[in-house]
């Protein structure tokens, strides 16, 4: 059995050799732990829902010495999975072209944005109580639905994303991904009050722009028509390849849209199952013809 197993490892090394299995990162800079980015975006909840998350009977007195100590926190970790992420390509023996002292910079300029995510958040929570008949609070709302976790991560993870930083922002919205079902990219553009009702199979795209008072039901997807491809066959990215969503509109269950150019005007409604590769104007309804339908007893099925 050692044998069979030396010569099982010996093959599985070989394998590291060969440039057309590049599905390793061996000689390189170390990655951004994901536990560790997972923990930050635990974290992060507290700070952004105190007393809902976390250390719970938080009073003004005990509530600054708490926030001071998350953030410290933060900052120290952040520092280094940026510093990780910014360093992901570069090979162990070369200095890493990020320092301590910038990567510092970016967690801080990230923990910065906090005030300002969580003013954006209190208008998504605002949307869920405001669009569904069924939530009985806002407490409610934040403990439990899945959208507010998803949306959540997404705006943490966007402004990651707008400080140019790699890797982090993908890492938190596939945990959120696998979570919630809810699979939004960190490059996605989404205005004020954000809601996703029920949310499970959710998806959308890195170039999508969805303005205001938007609200998706589950199994929508604002997806890409196509790949266009360079001379050589090579995907052309960097272009724009999902929908933009204008303020008021609804998108009903199963509903999928695509394309970089097509826009759904304001105060839309976009019926479920719908299948939509081009612009509607500002007001418009579409939906789906009624399937035929066959009803057999079950006494002659």
């Amino acid at each position: 059995m050692n044998e069979f197993l030396n010569k099982a490892a010996d093959a599985l090394v070989e394998s590291y050799a060969d440039d057309k299995l590049r599905i390793h990162h061996l000689d390189r800079q170390p990655l951004p732990a994901r536990e560790e980015v997972i923990r930050v975006v635990g974290v992060c909840q507290e700070l952004l829902f105190p007393g809902y998350f976390g250390t719970q009977g938080l009073s003004e007195e005990s509530l600054k010495l708490h926030v001071y100590s998350r953030m410290a926190w933060l900052q120290e970790v952040l520092t280094e999975q940026i510093k990780r992420a910014f360093g992901h390509g570069t090979k162990i023996d070369e200095p890493c072209g990020t320092t301590d002292k910038d990567a510092a910079e970016v967690a801080a300029n990230f923990l910065a944005t906090f005030p300002k995510i969580r003013e954006i958040l209190a208008t998504d929570v605002e949307a869920a109580y405001d669009g569904d008949p069924a939530a009985s609070c806002k407490d409610e709302i934040i403990f439990s639905y899945p959208s507010v976790y998803a949306v959540m991560v997404y705006r943490m993870a966007h402004e990651l994303y707008k400080l140019c930083v790699p890797l982090i922002p993908r890492i938190m919205t596939e945990h959120a991904h696998h979570r919630t079902g809810i699979d939004i990219h960190p490059a996605t553009r989404i205005g004020t009050h954000f809601f996703i009702d029920h949310g499970t199979g959710v998806v959308i795209g890195g170039t999508a722009i969805i303005g205001n008072r938007v609200k998706l039901y589950q199994g929508v997807t604002l997806g890409a028509f196509s790949f266009d491809k360079d001379t050589n066959g090579n995907l052309i990215r960097n272009t724009k390849r999902h929908p933009t969503i204008e303020d008021d509109v609804v998108v009903y269950a199963g509903a999928t849209i695509l394309g970089g150019e097509t826009v759904i005007g304001k105060a839309s409604i976009i019926g479920g199952n719908v299948w939509l590769t081009h612009s509607v104007p500002a007001g418009t309804r579409v939906l789906s013809d009624r399937p035929h339908l066959r009803i057999i007893p079950s006494d002659k099925a």
